[in-house]
Order: C-alpha cells, then structure tokens, then sequence
C-alpha cells in the first residue's frame, strides 16, 4: 500500500468519512467562493479564461487531484457540481421531492413534450429580453425563486444569492425560511427583491416579518398558499433533516424541534404553519401591508378566478417544487389555464421544472410574464457561490436569446401563443 494510502485509511479509521467531510466542507465552500471571486474580477480585467483555467490546474489540482472537470456548459450540470459539493443530507433536501417524486420528474418532463414553431425571415438582429414585472424593469424575465435555507448550501447564503441576482438585473424573491434575516439582504446590494411569506399559527411572528421587509425596501410580498402542512418528503424522513436555526426569527419562535420519527423540518412546519388560512386572510395581510401581493401555489382556473375576486395583485403557478402533493400538476401543463381563468387582470408568474432557455421561452408562449428558478440557482450558489448563480442565470438568458432569434422573434412582446405547440394539439391534428 502506498504511502499515501495509508495515511487516508488511517484518517478513515481514526475519525471517520462523516467528520472528515464535514471539517473539509467549509474548505470546499471557500474554495468555490475564491474561485468565483478570481473569475468575476478577471472577467472585469478581460482575462476570464486563463484565470478559471489557473484556479482549476493550480488549487483544485493541487489540493484535489482528479477533480479537474470541465466547466459547466449548461444548467442542469451543476446539479451533479451540487452533489459532489454539499453533504447527502443538504443535497437531498434541495432534490428531493414528495413521496414518489411523480411530479418532480414531471414538472421537467412535461416541457419536453411541447414543440416550438420557429418564424423564419425576421429581423433578429438584435433581440432584447428585458421586461417588467409589477413595473419593476428587469433584464430577462427569469427570476429568482423562493428557496429556503441557503447556508446549507453556502456559508454566504441567501446574500450570494441576492448580490447574484442584482448583477444580473433581475428581481430575487427571498424566502420567509431564510437562513440572513431580511435586513442583511436588503443592506447587501442595491436591487429590487420581495419577500416570500408562509402565515404561522401565531399571526404576530408573519406580520414581524412582512413589516420589516417593508421597512427594508422590498416591494412586494408573495404568499404562499399551498402548504397547510408540509408534504412528505421521504429523504429527510430518512436523513432526519434538522433545520438551523433562522436568523429571521430570533427572540420570537425556536426552530429546534426535536422528533423522533424523521425530518425535523417537518415537525417544525406541522407545529407552526397556520393550516386555518382561507381566502378571508388574504383582507388580514392586506391590513397589514401597503405592498402588493402576489399568491404562490395555484393550479386551477377556479382557484385562479378566485385570486382576481379577492385582488390579489399577481398569481405565480407553481407546485411547489413538486413537495408538496405528489402527483399534483406539472405547472407547465396548467399554465395555460390559469392564464385563461385572470384574462389579464393581473400578471401570471411561472415557477417549476425550468432547465432551459427553451422551457423560458416555451412558458412565455403559454401566458408567463417571467418564470422563476429553485433548484437551479442553488445548486450554482452550492457549486460556486455568488458567481454561481450568476453564471446559472446568464446561461438561461444566453439560451433564451439563441431561441427568440431562431424563432423569430426580436421581443418577449414577440413571442406568441402560435411559438409553440402542446402534445394535446399534436394529438388533436392527427385525429
């Protein structure tokens, strides 16, 4: 046995695979963290490409011997970057869906059964993405979702997220579950963020929270409305997933919660989410707040008429994540209906399964405004930190303008119902 062998079976031995891992784990973040830092200001010099490559044959090379593989090219090749990166528990946390994860698969799959029709002899020379979203201009109309617990995936958490997200232009919606409170991402960046809002048993700790956002600058509140309790995700069943104590909530309400039968992030939600809420609190929120607000969780042209009577101010068709009700819709497949059921009255937002540029475009074509993305963004904050998520977005937004110029269309104003069509169409003309 060589030498170097040895002396990592020892290790092993000695202390085990779970404490070596999770003393290297700070290391690992701080390296990806270095790594974004070198490549955004070498990106500023104009030397982007012999940096990267000077981070990874240098440090990763010499610190981690056959970990040098190729940058990433597109989305979904940071989640494999997410796994190596973050600890079984945390990785499953943030992939994992409800129970037979029927609609997580779906929630992507679904795009691939819809087509695009290209318009050929347009002038796409130059294609503008920006867009608006509650009169907020934005760079593109991707966005940033709502996902809890970001120092799982990053010592800098929901901040990294944040400056990400004002360096691309675009509009971040924070969390109610946040591991910053609300004050440390406002004061983080200059951008336009909202904040997302779970109602708890105790009205008092929801109303803290929405005050304060307000107090800080954001400008807009997103409820979500479709989790009464949380669904049954079995793999922090299984890893008996703990949830940190949240900043946000300090003095008011502890997260430590002990259970012996599985997730204690599930106990937790079960022991403090208010399943009582009803469309009459909606009037509750609104005397609450003076900013718009948008509901997240609808799915149905009947709850979304419902929406528009009571006024909110903006609707985001979403499941969830797909962890909530399995075998729920995939979002996509509602969409248009729920954009039928407002008839413009208020802005449709899009949340759920998007991998591409072309599930951007093909969301826009059913009725989106803008569509925002989870799972994607931490996995790049999980892989590389702040500029993680930024090459996340700018990868979309790249895809995006590739399909709306080999589509014809130089606009988001430009991209029509008649871009794209459904497997029931395809189903329908062959009949």
């Amino acid at each position: 046995m060589l030498l170097e062998e040895k002396f990592q079976f020892s290790l092993m031995e000695e202390y085990g695979e779970e404490q070596i891992f999770s003393r290297l784990l700070p290391l690992v973040h701080e390296l990806s963290w270095l790594e974004g830092q070198l490549s955004m200001d070498l990106q500023r010099k104009g030397n982007l490409e012999s940096g990267s490559f000077w981070y990874s044959s240098v440090i990763k090379g010499s610190l981690f011997p056959g970990s040098m593989a190729a940058e990433p090219v597109n989305v979904n090749e940071f989640q494999e970057l997410a796994r190596q990166a973050l600890p079984k528990m945390y990785y499953d946390y943030y992939s994992g869906g409800a129970e037979d994860q029927h609609t997580l698969k779906e929630n992507v799959e679904e795009f691939h059964r819809i087509t695009i029709r290209p318009r050929i002899l347009v002038d796409v020379s130059r294609v503008d993405l920006s867009t608006t979203v509650l009169g907020y201009k934005i760079s593109a109309p991707i966005m940033i979702a709502p996902t809890a617990m970001h120092k799982l995936a990053h010592p800098e958490g929901e901040v990294a997220t944040a400056r990400a997200a004002a360096a691309c232009n675009t509009i971040m919606i924070l969390s109610y579950m946040s591991t910053c409170t609300v004050e440390e991402v406002a004061s983080s960046c200059i951008a336009v963020r909202f904040l997302q809002l779970y109602v708890y048993k105790r009205r008092d700790i929801s109303a803290n929270l929405v005050q304060r956002a307000e107090r800080c600058g954001y400008k807009a509140i997103v409820l979500t409305v479709d989790a009464p309790r949380l669904g049954r995700r079995e793999k922090d069943i299984k890893n008996k997933m703990v949830a940190p104590q949240l900043k946000n909530f300090e003095g008011l309400i502890s997260t430590e919660v002990s259970s012996d039968d599985g997730s204690n992030l599930e106990a937790f939600a079960n022991n403090t989410f208010d399943a009582s809420l009803s469309w009459k609190d909606i009037r509750w929120l609104r005397s609450i707040t003076n900013l718009p607000i948008l509901i997240k969780g609808v799915l149905t042209h009947e709850d979304a008429i419902k929406a528009v009577e009571v006024g909110v101010d903006g609707i985001v068709v979403s499941n969830h994540g797909a962890r909530q009700l399995d075998y729920a819709p995939a979002t996509i497949s509602v969409l248009e209906e729920v954009v039928h059921a407002v008839k413009g009255n208020v802005p449709v937002l899009f949340d759920g399964g998007i991998r591409r540029g072309t599930d951007v475009f093909k969301a826009l074509a059913l009725g989106a405004q803008a569509v925002l993305i989870g799972r994607p963004a931490v996995y790049g904050l999980a892989a590389k930190g702040e500029y993680g998520v930024k090459i996340v977005v700018e990868m979309l937004k790249d895809e995006l303008e590739l399909t709306m110029a080999l589509s014809g269309c130089p606009t988001v104003k430009d991209i029509s119902r008649n871009h794209v069509r459904t497997k029931h169409e395809r189903l329908h003309s062959m009949l």
